[in-house]
């Protein structure tokens, strides 16, 4: 398993938490997804083999919210 911390910009309240973690969590290989809205971060342990840090930053990004790391 690998663990990647993404910065996102734009998440304002709980539903946008809710938000992203709706368009992570299906993505193949993805065990977990923490969101922190006060941090304005996501962490993801996923299955380095199934996923990429490109899958995730297209998928929120495609959710309406900027990825700055």
């Amino acid at each position: 398993m690998a663990n990647i911390t993404l910065k996102v910009q734009g998440m304002t309240c709980d539903g946008c938490v809710r938000s992203v973690k709706k368009v992570l969590e299906p993505i193949s290989g993805v065990k977990n997804v923490n969101v922190s809205l006060d941090q304005g971060q996501v962490a993801i342990e996923y299955d380095d083999k199934s996923a990429t840090k490109e899958d995730f930053k297209s998928a929120i990004e495609d959710a309406g919210f900027d990825v700055l790391s």
